[in-house]
């Protein structure tokens, strides 16, 4: 699956204060929404550039952020990054996969390899040069995924409660015999949720799918620096799912932060300024705690 160019109502973000608002016409028909901002000219401190000639060896990557299931654009995290990535003058990228927040389609139809074709098509239509991808819970396996097809892209990744192979080892494995032979003959299977009063819904081609896309059962060739942030009080992602990936990840550079007290979320000002600091870090600019306390 691939998109078009971005469609008519596409709002161009041409300067770091503008914040560009669209929709990705694809080829089946439906459409993606998105939010991004363009990238300003640095100093090699992370300000914006005023000299007249950039110091910066070699560009400086845009973010793009993934985000989990049934999660949309309008997150604690994402809306976090961008005002991150506005201060710092990096360009950054969100979007909703189909059947999601402001996107087009249906949920039910969606599936790991579909919303991976859709990370794909916006990255493809609405980005330039070196990319940082920082994916949440299922974020996490799209990020991955998207990696291995679009590595040269690619200079770093961080993963928030990664979730690789969650449809596998973090749902069908807690699954009751009976709720699998449900899930199986009658093609869904609600779940309560946590974060919605409205249950998850579970399709058996999310299952399916999932198992074409697995990647925790072998190395997974990627060597780029990966940052890898864990909440150790995580319901839904076990904190030893994260020590699993980053010993199946074959890049020398993964680093796992363990958060004693985290949840899934990650989203207290704590948790975001831990995310922060990883961009700053593998963007090359200073981290996001130095810029909060010069005196130190």
């Amino acid at each position: 699956m691939s998109g078009t160019n971005p469609s008519e109502n596409d709002s161009p973000a041409g300067t770091i204060g503008d914040s560009g608002s669209g929709t990705l016409q694809m080829d089946h028909g439906g459409f993606l929404a998105y939010r991004r901002r363009a990238a300003a000219q640095l100093n090699r401190f992370g300000a914006n550039q005023v000299a007249a000639a950039p110091v910066v060896p070699s560009p400086v990557p845009s973010i793009v952020f993934l985000g989990g299931f049934k999660s949309d654009m309008t997150g604690t995290k994402a809306t976090a990054l961008d005002q991150f990535c506005h201060a710092r003058g990096l360009g950054f990228l969100r979007f909703d996969y189909s059947g999601h927040g402001a996107s087009g389609g249906d949920f039910l139809e969606g599936t790991i390899s579909r919303w991976t074709a859709d990370a794909l098509a916006v990255i493809d239509r609405l980005t330039q040069g070196p990319l940082i991808l920082v994916g949440s819970s299922m974020g996490g396996w799209i990020m991955l995924l998207v990696a291995l097809q679009r590595r040269a892209r690619l200079k770093a990744l961080i993963g928030i409660a990664a979730a690789p192979d969650f449809t596998e080892e973090l749902i069908w494995r807690g699954l009751s015999g009976s709720d699998q032979h449900r899930l199986m003959t009658q093609g869904r299977l609600e779940q309560p949720s946590e974060y919605s009063s409205e249950p998850y819904v579970i399709t058996r081609a999310l299952i399916e799918d999932g198992r074409r896309n697995l990647l925790l059962g072998g190395p997974i060739d990627l060597d780029m620096p990966v940052r890898l942030l864990q909440g150790m009080a995580d319901p839904d992602v076990p904190y030893r799912h994260a020590l699993r990936l980053a010993e199946r990840l074959q890049s020398p550079g993964v680093r796992v932060t363990l958060i004693k007290d985290g949840d899934h979320r990650l989203s207290r000002p704590g948790d975001l300024a831990l995310l922060c600091d990883a961009v700053a870090e593998l963007a090359y600019l200073p981290a996001a705690s130095s810029a909060r306390s010069p005196s130190r």
